[in-house]
């Protein structure tokens, strides 16, 4: 039997299947393969009874991760995206099976055999303190995996502690379980007339749903009311959340309803949890994939739904490599297997939310909240006037007043500003000179608690500046405010005040998101100030007061969807306060109290604003009636990037002669002309959609002629960021 074997090296140059010999085996099958001088593994993507070639290599069966319906999705994703066949394969697998050697075996466990606090063993720690922290971590755990210790303290600390014999080893076969301790109550809850009419909707039809419901309307009891009747009926279901943030939220409302049948799956838990995780449910211990985008590729079958919260999410689109969106690849599964598709959101995509008007998708409506108090009464105020008051502060005088009044009373608030660090740029009022990063053409971040400059593209760290090293000048100005700032800011207006900070800064540890949510929803905190990540799906009945600062920060964007995204956030993150038996109150502030946007967000008129904004949009030619496409080229060398481009842009000048329906084509330096050390240009271009099929191909083939030697090229749809 001659097999067409994938092998899992990423290059464009042997992205086809190379035949090997071995016996009849499934497709999907992972085999280990000699590759040159390599020995790696592939995957099996075809198979026929001769070759052309002489003297094959025999290929020798692993196992079988990749089904049939898989098989025929990375096809699908390969079309439409212009992807490598083993990009799409890896979507598929754990890291675990990218290696030869079987995951369960070496499945060590550690606990203390020692105290490190005994004074024998303190002194033969003392010049060691990853070993003393190690053990004090066992201490704390009752024992760990040696993969997960090694992961956390380096290898050679663990290696000391088991030559000390201060660890006890013992094997074990216990399945790693993410976030074990979390759980919550399983409530039994009384469905409303609303509710139970869009699960009916849902469970019995198929195709794709818009389930547009306001905030607090109950859309996660509808969810899980759908999941449960899908289970009844012995199928399984995919359920998507934008934020890794969200996710001990929705898990821990999920295992308290379905116990071990909810398996997790995100980038924030290490190698063996993930492989874990992705084996229960390929074997169908767990039913039902909780995650990210990356868990609608979950190793399920005979999938019923397919669920996607807050769907408008910019997140649910992968803009690096292998890049896709992750609604059209759910709408494939979904297809494929007879499922159900939801789409969830209070502030739906103009897309989706045109779509559903046009009847292509089901339109499934939740406009009442759940809750005793309707959606918080909220305040705009204008900060023009404020600073002619002589108010400098970050905070209006309403904001002040609204905070004081909640803390008096025992009550939280949420403060929400889109912008982390302590100031957004660092420059000299003398000379004018601002810090960038070395590698990227962007400013770098002030983050006092540190007392340093971040890039927040490449993650580069900086010395914070004392003085200007242009003109030596110590006049250094601290640009836009960002959450560090207004925690500090807050803590000295209320001295007492109890506050958390949750941003990328602050959850950099898989569980920080836990820590950070379940510290302030068990009463830890009074104030949680935060940017994006706090805004979507969380629940605190005890939030009565929402702070939102700088409001318009987003506004005025060069970026067609800037109203969307700030109508969006501010919905969503206005939807946090009154989620229980106390009323809520949202003050909003702003440098432009008159702008559309405030207008139709002050009384929650989603289909007001959709209905100006879709207009608009038309009229421009605009997504979702043109499609936008970048070909964006990064090379080491400027003169490389720029003969790529105008290369790539001749030849599209040529195809636009050719078919027209091009509203816009332009070439030109990136607005971030520099990143990660790469000099960037790039094509851009709108496309009427009848025209936009059909010549995808070619601006994807175009990419990959055109590509330079010292760099990258690839083809965005309606990309997320222009930067």
């Amino acid at each position: 039997m001659v097999l067409e074997v994938i092998v899992d090296i990423s290059t464009a140059e042997i992205d086809r299947p190379f035949d090997y010999e071995g016996e009849d085996m499934p497709l999907g099958s992972r085999v280990a393969v000699d590759f040159g001088r390599k020995h790696t593994v592939g995957f099996v993507v075809g198979k026929k009874q001769s070759s052309e070639f002489h003297d094959l290599k025999k290929a020798r069966l692993l196992d079988t991760p990749v089904n049939s319906e898989q098989l025929a999705l990375m096809t699908a994703m390969r079309e439409k995206y212009f992807l490598r066949h083993i990009d799409v394969l890896r979507l598929f697998v754990p890291s675990k099976l990218r290696d030869e050697r079987d995951p369960e075996l070496g499945r060590i466990y550690l606990s203390a055999a020692a105290d490190p606090y005994d004074e024998e063993v303190s002194a033969a720690l003392k010049r060691a303190p990853r070993q003393r922290a190690a053990l004090e971590y066992l201490r704390g755990v009752e024992g760990e995996f040696l993969s997960v210790l090694t992961e956390k303290f380096g290898a050679s600390a663990v290696d000391g502690l088991r030559e000390k014999r201060f660890v006890r080893e013992s094997s074990v076969r216990e399945a790693r379980v993410p976030l074990r301790t979390l759980e919550r109550e399983n409530k039994q809850v009384t469905l409303t007339d609303d509710q139970r009419a869009a699960v009916d909707a849902i469970a019995d039809g198929k195709g794709v749903f818009l389930l547009h419901g306001v905030t607090g309307s109950g859309k996660t009891e509808v969810y899980m009311t759908v999941i449960e009747r899908m289970l009844e009926r012995g199928k399984t279901a995919i359920m998507l959340v934008p934020e890794i943030a969200l996710t001990p939220q929705i898990l821990g409302l999920f295992r308290a309803r379905f116990g071990d049948l909810v398996a997790l799956m995100h980038s924030g838990l290490n190698a063996g949890e993930r492989y874990d995780e992705w084996k229960r449910l390929k074997e169908g211990r767990a039913k039902i994939a909780v995650g990210p985008r990356s868990a609608v590729f979950a190793p399920l079958e005979n999938i019923g739904v397919i669920i996607i919260d807050e769907e408008h999410d910019s997140s649910y689109v992968s803009e690096s490599n292998p890049r896709y969106d992750t609604k059209e690849v759910a709408k494939m599964r979904a297809e494929a297997c007879g499922a159900a598709l939801v789409l969830g959101s209070a502030t739906p995509s103009m897309e989706s939310y045109l779509l559903a008007t046009e009847g292509k998708y089901k339109l499934i409506s939740l406009k009442h909240r759940i809750a005793a108090y309707q959606l918080p009464e909220m305040e705009i105020v204008d900060m023009v006037q404020e600073f002619r008051y002589g108010n400098r502060s970050l905070f209006s005088a309403a904001l002040k007043d609204g905070i004081g009044a909640a803390l008096g009373r025992g009550e939280q608030c949420i403060l929400f500003l889109n912008r982390r660090g302590f100031s957004s740029f660092v420059m000299c009022k003398a000379c004018g000179w601002i810090a960038k990063c070395e590698d990227c053409d962007v400013s770098l971040t002030y983050h006092k608690s540190e007392n340093v400059l971040k890039c927040h593209c490449c993650g580069k760290r900086y010395h914070a500046l004392a003085k200007c090293p242009q003109c030596g000048s110590t006049e250094i100005k601290h640009g836009k405010t960002g959450t560090e700032k207004v925690a500090e800011e807050l803590k000295n207006l209320f001295p007492d005040v109890r506050i958390l900070r949750m941003d990328n800064d602050t959850t950099s540890r898989k569980d920080s998101y836990f820590r950070i949510l379940n510290e302030f929803s068990t009463g830890g905190a009074d104030v949680l100030v935060g940017t994006q990540m706090i805004a979507k799906g969380h629940d605190f009945p005890n939030v009565t007061l929402v702070g939102i600062l700088e409001a318009d920060s987003a506004l005025y964007f060069s970026d067609y969807r800037s109203s969307e995204r700030t109508f969006q956030l501010i919905t969503q993150v206005a939807g946090r306060a009154g989620r229980a038996d106390k009323k809520g109150r949202v003050i909003l502030q702003t440098y432009s109290p008159r702008h559309y946007v405030f207008r139709f967000g002050r009384t929650y008129d989603y289909e007001g604003f959709w209905r100006k904004e879709i207009n608009s949009r038309m009229v421009t030619k605009f997504p979702p009636f043109t499609k936008v496409v970048r070909v964006l080229v990064a090379s080491e060398e400027e003169q490389a990037a720029v003969d790529s481009t105008r290369s790539i842009y001749r030849a599209i000048l040529e195809i636009e002669k050719r078919e027209g329906k091009f509203v816009y084509i332009g070439a030109a330096r990136s607005p971030v002309t520099k990143m990660h050390g790469l000099v960037r240009y790039q094509v851009l271009m709108r496309l009427l959609p009848e025209v936009f099929e059909r010549i995808m191909p070619e601006i994807y083939a175009l990419t990959a002629q055109y590509k330079p030697k010292k760099g990258s090229c690839f083809a965005e749809i309606d990309p997320q960021s222009l930067i």
